[in-house]
């Protein structure tokens, strides 16, 4: 059985553009980086689509959300400062990025030392 998940109480962009704090009604909070958010994106051109595989998207540590656009009453779209418009960000999604952000955020560092590229450059 699939459990819902709630939507946010708040989302919260702070001042440098650079984190969103995501808060529930439990009083459960995540602040997730812009940079995270950015190379996790759940986009098709990211994630892949039509037999092409997963992007590893690099160069994004300076990145910044230029917004936060609500998608009907299940999900947000994110605009990066790199002009990345395309990820919906469900709040199934959002809940997976803050619960394993340490491990999601250590396997992509991984993603990126076995590929010789780094959080600089792309």
């Amino acid at each position: 059985m699939n459990k819902t998940i709630p939507a946010p109480s708040t989302l919260t962009l702070n001042k440098a553009r650079d984190r969103l704090s995501v808060c529930y009604d439990s009083g459960v909070c995540f602040e997730l980086p812009a940079e995270y958010l950015r190379v996790r994106v759940p986009s098709a051109d990211v994630q892949g689509h039509g037999g092409v595989g997963k992007k590893l998207v690099s160069g994004k540590r300076d990145i910044r959300i230029d917004s936060v656009e609500p998608v009907g009453n299940y999900a947000v779209r994110l605009v990066f400062s790199d002009g990345h418009h395309n990820g919906i960000f469900n709040w199934k999604t959002l809940m997976s990025l803050g619960v394993n952000q340490e491990e999601s955020w250590a396997a992509y560092l991984a993603e990126l030392q076995a590929a010789g590229r780094n959080r600089d450059e792309e």
